[in-house]
């Protein structure tokens, strides 16, 4: 008796194929957010214990407590919950930072849980992965000594060489400001563009580059100094004519000029020099700038912190 031997042709097995490869594609993006949903709510929970611990020592008296999450989720941002909630603080997808909550989750990033006097417990998310839109509302690469060396006076022998020179944008009828604001105004979304800010230049005009760098300072504060009043102590961003930045305070300090009454950033601009501290310097602005909100946030400051644009 012959025997007879069926199996399946070419394209049977094509056709299995691609059903197979059709139902792969399906089901690879489906485990891998549910992955994902899985390792948030995994940091998620870690947070709130965290928060929870921090909570329960503030209210023990202990105010220095500090906790931090190491993230394993893979994804900036939240993909499996909008708005996330952890203890009383709510934050929605793309929301700006607020007094509790500061930078967002990112991949191989923390979440450093704290406690400020002020608003209570603190959320603060770093990371090296960029997030889903910008931490920074302004230009973070620009340079803002470039603003003050194409200024006329800078350019036209105005300003003598070794002159000591004092900028600060509050001065009402200065004959220096104008100049420095018609290149700010050229910029596009600078830190010095800011609502309510006040900036100051200080140092001496150097031939040598090198010498210059050595010898030139910004000082920048979120704050409306004229706001704040003369006498308060308010946190200031520094940047060095070398690159370097520092987050410091100073003390506002009332002036007059052609009667008219202003408030400079520092009572004693000649000393500005000891504003630097080799424990709060920074190598980026980003980094500088995370450093002036958390010290704008701090207690002492709860007086003057109205007067800020940010």
């Amino acid at each position: 008796m012959k025997r007879k031997y069926k199996g399946f042709t070419l394209m049977e097995l094509l056709v299995v194929i691609a059903i197979i490869a059709v139902l792969v594609a399906i089901a690879i993006p489906m485990l891998a957010s549910q992955l994902e949903k899985s390792r948030e709510a995994t940091d998620l929970a870690n947070v709130r214990s965290a928060y929870a611990q921090v909570s329960a020592e503030a209210m023990l008296g202990d105010t220095t407590a500090t906790v931090t999450v190491d993230l394993k989720q893979r994804e900036a941002d939240w993909q499996s919950v909008d708005p996330v909630s952890i203890g009383g603080i709510v934050h929605s997808r793309g929301q700006p930072d607020t007094n509790n909550w500061i930078g967002t989750a990112t991949p191989g990033g923390s979440c450093e849980v704290s406690y400020n006097e002020s608003c209570g417990v603190v959320l603060t998310w770093s990371g090296s992965a960029a997030p889903s839109k910008p931490d920074y509302p302004f230009n973070t690469s620009e340079n803002f000594f470039d603003v003050l060396y194409k200024a006329a006076f800078w350019t036209d022998g105005t300003l003598k060489n070794n002159q000591s020179f004092e900028f600060d944008s509050r001065c009402p009828e200065s004959d220096f400001i104008p100049a420095i604001q018609q290149e700010i105004d050229k910029l596009d979304n600078s830190l010095l563009q800011q609502a309510d800010c006040t900036w100051a230049y200080l140092g001496f005009k150097k031939k040598n580059d090198a010498e210059q760098k050595k010898n030139c300072f910004l000082l920048w504060t979120s704050l409306d100094t004229n706001k704040v009043g003369g006498g308060k102590q308010i946190p200031v961003l520094i940047q060095t004519g070398d690159g370097t930045y520092y987050v410091s305070e100073t003390t506002t300090h009332q002036r007059w000029r052609n009667n008219q009454k202003y408030v400079t950033v520092s009572e004693r601009m000649a000393d500005y020099k000891d504003l630097l501290n080799s424990d709060a310097e920074y190598s980026t602005l980003e980094a500088a700038y995370d450093a002036y909100k958390t010290a704008l946030n701090n207690a002492k400051y709860d007086g003057v912190r109205g007067s800020s644009g940010q």
